[in-house]
């Protein structure tokens, strides 16, 4: 269970053979920290929607290999092993850590309603709980505190609540907000939750920024011309400028508190610029989906996808593939300030 790998002897956290964290048991190398707690959307959801009565699920077949695409990345830099979804997670398996995200889903509790069944970032945060509460009664609250300091937590939020939410005809966001008083809306409702995760024992914080989500494959085939929609682009920018902004402030105002923030914005404009001379030639359509630029219905189960997928920036819709996931890790992992402020996964935990 997780209090294996919460129970810390002389700060050093048990595997889950009692071997202390720091070998190189779980993903291959060095673990670079005793456990991995995420936070999200579809982008690193895996598996929590299928037991819900929801139209986005993350349904695995022989010919679908998102599972291949996203879910392993960030917890293999890191050391550790595959990380489980909250939903299936028992025993053995969270001793790296638990997978709370949920596909569809997003800051806002009406995000994604379209789908029906998700789990909204309040509820995660909610599981999170549950998760602690059950700890705490084996552990006690001190020991479970100093556990938890030391542990990564990754938020990615905020995409869906433009895809699902703001850009959705079926809403009525677009008219009761104009882009700088929804970021502000939604920076002020982001800011509430990551404190009550603070108030949790959480202090090592990794927030992905969002990326250029007019160039994405469902929005690509939206447009007639072809080409990224720079309406859309510029629409998520104040969202990305005030998580800024929100960062400082909670690093100058929680104890302890260290939040690093990952431009994806930053990493895609450069990728789609010079994507040849990182080895990719298709960045205007996904490797596995439907209609115009492959963005019109996204990758169905059991449809084959495109045969040389490492040459594509996008996997489907909405997603990138597992080699633009490894680039973009990498440098989350050992980026200058230029990707990622105010420092990089590595210098994070070593502190």
């Amino acid at each position: 269970m997780l209090l294996l790998l919460l129970l810390m002897n002389d700060k050093v956290a048990l595997g889950q053979d009692g071997d202390p964290v720091g070998s190189t048991q779980g993903g291959g190398g060095r673990e670079m920290v005793p456990a991995l707690f995420i936070f999200g959307d579809s982008l690193i959801d895996n598996g929590n929607n299928n037991n819900l009565p929801s139209f986005a699920k993350q349904i695995i077949t022989p010919m679908y290999d998102l599972f291949g695409d996203k879910f392993t990345i960030s917890a293999e830099l890191l050391g550790l092993p595959l990380i489980p979804a909250y939903s299936e997670a028992s025993g053995a398996q969270v001793l790296h850590g638990v997978n709370y995200a949920s596909a569809t889903t997003g800051i806002l509790d009406i995000t994604g309603r379209n789908f029906v069944g998700r789990v909204p970032f309040d509820q995660q945060i909610r599981n999170f709980q549950n998760t602690l509460d059950q700890v705490t009664d084996n552990l006690g609250a001190s020991d479970v505190s100093n556990a938890i300091a030391r542990c990564i937590f990754f938020v990615g939020m905020g995409s869906n609540d433009y895809l699902n939410n703001y850009l959705r005809p079926n809403y009525n966001t677009k008219n009761q907000y104009n882009a700088q008083q929804y970021a502000d809306l939604l920076v002020s409702e982001y800011s509430r939750q990551l404190t009550t995760l603070y108030n949790l024992g959480e202090r090592k914080f990794v927030l992905a920024g969002l990326g250029r989500m007019g160039c994405i494959p469902s929005i690509l085939a939206q447009n007639q011309m072809d080409r990224c929609s720079e309406e859309v682009n510029q629409l998520v920018m104040p969202f990305n400028a005030n998580v800024k902004t929100m960062i400082n402030n909670l690093n100058a105002n929680l104890p302890g508190a260290r939040f690093t923030f990952i431009d994806i914005a930053r990493m895609f404009e450069d990728l789609l610029t010079n994507y040849r001379s990182y080895g990719f030639s298709v960045i205007d359509r996904g490797c596995c989906g439907i209609g115009r630029n492959g963005g019109q219905i996204t990758c169905l189960p059991f449809q084959t996808p495109c045969a040389n997928r490492e040459q594509y920036v996008f996997w489907d819709a909405f997603h990138p593939t597992e080699a633009v996931n490894i680039m973009f890790g990498r440098k989350a992992l050992y980026g200058d300030q230029s990707v990622v402020y105010p420092m990089n996964i590595q210098q994070l935990t070593s502190l």
